[in-house]
């Protein structure tokens, strides 16, 4: 590989972390792990700019992905943008499991009272090839 596209690669490859606010989830991506995790609420009013980051960093990983992906959902809520995206990145991550280029699983968590949120996991899991494992977490 040339060094000018080994750089690239390094640098597309480099880990993703984002503090939660009140209006976005924390983000912790980390490509060499194999690990992607959202927790938090995602109610941005803009989730296109939000999430356009994150879409292009799981673009780049998604060339070349760990043998083992975690993707690990933990939202309290999500407006109905943050599904479209939520659903996007999803997709890209799915590709990994379709391919048959490495072992994906989404562990999707929710509140063990919150079944809007338990319902959503369902909803994603239906509409993906990886495997969805529902989490039920006590309250807090």
């Amino acid at each position: 590989m040339p060094l000018a596209a080994a750089n690239y690669l390094h640098r597309a490859m480099a880990g993703l972390h984002l503090d939660r606010t009140e209006k976005t989830p924390e983000v912790d991506f980390e490509p060499e792990a194999g690990l992607f995790r959202l927790e938090g609420t995602s109610i941005h009013e803009n989730a296109e700019r939000f999430y356009r980051e994150l879409i292009n960093h799981v673009e780049t990983y998604v060339r070349h992905p760990a043998a083992r992906t975690r993707i690990q959902i933990s939202l309290d809520y999500f407006n109905s943008s943050t599904s479209k995206y939520l659903l996007d990145l999803l997709k890209l991550l799915d590709e990994i499991h379709a391919s048959g280029k490495g072992e994906v699983e989404l562990e999707w968590h929710y509140t063990v009272d919150d079944l809007d949120m338990k319902e959503a996991g369902e909803d994603y899991d239906a509409l993906l090839e990886m495997p969805v494992r529902l989490v039920s977490d006590p309250l807090p």
